[in-house]
């Protein structure tokens, strides 16, 4: 039963948190900012959804990131796939400057007061549209 359980929480979780044409913003080509991250306890249903909802809350209230993307590694097909992280998440920017007050907001501070506890690691690319 348990297992049941768990199977429908990851379901319920995907479908809750994917994108949508209704919820995906344009991607803005000005600035992008990637950024994977590597939880502890990867395997822990308990980490995941307290990540994922807090991540979700954060998107939803950030004044600044237009594109919001939020992913898991798919099975990697060729050896140049790196799907050692856990979760992605690509937002863009309109500017660099943008990209700062994004930062500096209050979702951004509360997401990390909330599960930075939970990462290992996180690792960020950022990149401006050439």
């Amino acid at each position: 039963m348990k297992i049941v359980l768990t199977v429908l929480l990851i379901t319920f979780s995907m479908v809750g948190y994917g994108q949508t044409d209704n919820t995906m913003g344009n991607f803005d080509t000005n600035f992008a900012h990637t950024v994977y991250f590597w939880l502890h306890n990867p395997d822990s249903q308990e980490d995941r959804a307290a990540f994922e909802t807090s991540l979700q809350k954060f998107m939803d209230a950030s004044a600044y990131a237009k594109t919001k993307f939020i992913g898991t590694p798919p099975r990697a097909s060729r050896d140049v796939v790196d799907g050692s992280f856990t979760y992605s998440l690509i937002v863009t920017f309109e500017s660099a400057e943008a990209q700062q007050k994004y930062q500096d907001e209050a979702p951004h501070k509360l997401f990390i007061r909330e599960v930075g506890h939970l990462w290992a690691k996180v690792v960020v690319y950022d990149s401006k549209g050439i």
